[in-house]
């Protein structure tokens, strides 16, 4: 596992891919060029159906997963990621009250963390360097 404050990109050859599912693209992309200057690979997709054919495409170590994303459920890609991607952990993000009595991880078994959307960049880059280190 990685110690904290260790660069990602200090590690030879290791290489974190990331998926983010953001509906906005603003959060999204401050979130994917922090976790980029780490030196992990993030993909970006914004809706439901994105997040599915990344995770038909690609192979990720985690999975940053906003709640409630404009097209699709976030809970479908969880339950998708769990099958067709078992290793993936996920990082749910919100910026409401759902599941902040902490039932979110009842309803998603790859579920990892749940955080405010609000959540300073370091910290949820430290989070998804910590849990895909975990794994």
């Amino acid at each position: 596992m990685l110690g904290s404050g260790t660069a990602l990109k200090s590690v030879p050859g290791y290489c974190m891919n990331v998926l983010i599912v953001e509906s906005t693209l603003d959060l999204g992309a401050l979130w994917k060029r922090h976790l980029e200057r780490q030196g992990a690979e993030v993909t970006l997709v914004e809706n439901q159906e994105a997040a599915i054919l990344a995770l038909y495409a690609g192979d990720y170590d985690i999975i940053v997963l906003d709640l409630v994303i404009e097209e699709g459920s976030a809970l479908a890609v969880a339950d998708f990621a769990s099958y067709r991607r078992p290793d993936a952990r996920v990082i749910f993000v919100t910026n409401t009250s759902f599941f902040s009595d902490g039932s979110i991880f009842a309803h998603s078994p790859n579920a990892c963390a749940y955080v405010q959307s609000g959540t300073p960049p370091e910290d949820l880059a430290a989070m998804v360097e910590h849990y895909a280190g975990a794994r």
